[in-house]
């Protein structure tokens, strides 16, 4: 198994990894955004994408996209394929992209928004720190990203305030100041995401 930077070599694999990041959307049920091969193959040429394989088997992917004049930068898509999860993979590419991110883009603010509690608490060990959504990039483009996933009706009711997705947010200057590492508390994770599927199952009932 080997983890590299992508590029054109990797374009062939640019359909399965769009169908895995839509089959994983439709197994778990979560607000995972639709990505198209033509999508994902910008993001492999231009070097700011991460591949894990297998000999010549695809096995994983994350990409960087860049927001608001490089102030800020995103890990997404973070995928595995089937055949090779809950071997510890995704964590490995995870740590790849991001410092893939901090080399290409020292200066920028590295953020995700994600439903799942397993990319939280990646992220957090990371350095990510739980953010509101106007601590993120206010480019357009990046919303526009989410009208896929099957949640954006809440994102839109809300004015892009907050949705089911948690923001978290790496700020390197800040990093520096308090490099003291916290422990990941799952807990927390857990009782933050079921309050927000409490709080819009509420309003949806009404």
């Amino acid at each position: 198994m080997e983890i590299v930077i992508a590029n054109a070599s990797h374009f062939k694999y640019a359909q399965i990894i769009s169908d895995t990041i839509s089959e994983s959307a439709q197994v778990r049920g979560t607000g995972i955004a639709k990505r198209t091969p033509e999508y994902i193959i910008k993001r492999l040429e231009n070097g700011n994408a991460v591949i894990a394989l297998d000999g010549e088997k695809f096995a994983g992917f994350c990409y960087i996209e860049v927001w608001g004049d490089k102030d800020f930068v995103a890990n997404s898509g973070l995928i595995v394929h089937p055949d090779y999860r809950n071997q510890g993979l995704a964590k490995k590419i995870k740590k790849e992209i991001f410092e893939l991110s901090r080399k290409k883009f020292p200066e920028a603010k590295i953020f995700g928004i994600t439903t799942g509690l397993a990319v939280m608490k990646m992220n957090y060990e990371l350095g990510y720190k739980p953010v509101t959504f106007s601590e993120l990039t206010n480019d357009p483009d990046f919303w526009k990203g989410c009208q896929t996933c099957k949640n954006f009706d809440i994102l839109t009711r809300t004015e892009q305030k907050m949705c089911l997705c948690t923001g978290m947010l790496y700020d390197a200057s800040a990093d520096q100041k308090n490099s003291k590492k916290e422990k990941v508390n799952s807990k927390a994770f857990k009782r933050l995401k079921s309050i927000k599927e409490q709080l819009f199952l509420k309003k949806k009932q009404k």
